[in-house]
């Protein structure tokens, strides 16, 4: 049985593997959470169509700088048409992710900052911590213990 031009197109999961770099079972993974489809043969073996390759390198880029793979699921449905995503959509999607971003570098730099006098004094005082309770932000919410669940401060 001869191929039609479009599947003459389609790889193979290992050729999509050794093209984009991610494994296998990541591939299975990215398909199961609805990150890239793939079409079965009559074989039952899967065929993904080439933009696939666009959208791992989409997928692990975003991955790379810390966002989540349900959210970049919910971006990838948003494109039209289910297409590929191109530097634009790249650009509107990262400029969109700065600000998660920026917050998650200011969290590392002051772990990175106070995390070796944390340990040294090994205190982890609610009140004064910078990693525990950064500029004692439990102390402007609420008085009490603040790090037990809710359930338990009801309960005498």
């Amino acid at each position: 049985m001869s191929e039609t031009p479009e599947q003459s197109h389609e790889l193979t999961v290992g050729q999509l593997s050794a093209r984009s770099g991610a494994a296998v079972s990541a591939l299975h993974f990215y398909e199961a959470k609805g990150l890239i489809k793939s079409r079965r043969t009559s074989g039952n073996q899967r065929r993904y169509a080439r933009d696939a390759l666009r959208r791992v390198a989409f997928v692990r880029a975003a991955q790379r700088v810390g966002i989540p793979l349900a959210t970049i699921r919910d971006a990838l449905t948003e494109l039209p048409e289910e297409r590929t995503p191109d530097r634009d959509d790249w650009a509107r999607l990262s400029h969109t992710w700065r600000t998660e971003l920026d917050d998650r570098i200011k969290q590392l730099h002051r772990l990175r900052d106070h995390l070796t006098d944390c340990i040294g004094c090994g205190c982890l005082s609610l009140e004064t911590c910078v990693l525990s309770n950064p500029e004692d932000a439990f102390g402007r919410r609420m008085a009490g213990s603040r790090l037990l669940p809710v359930r338990y401060q009801d309960e005498d």
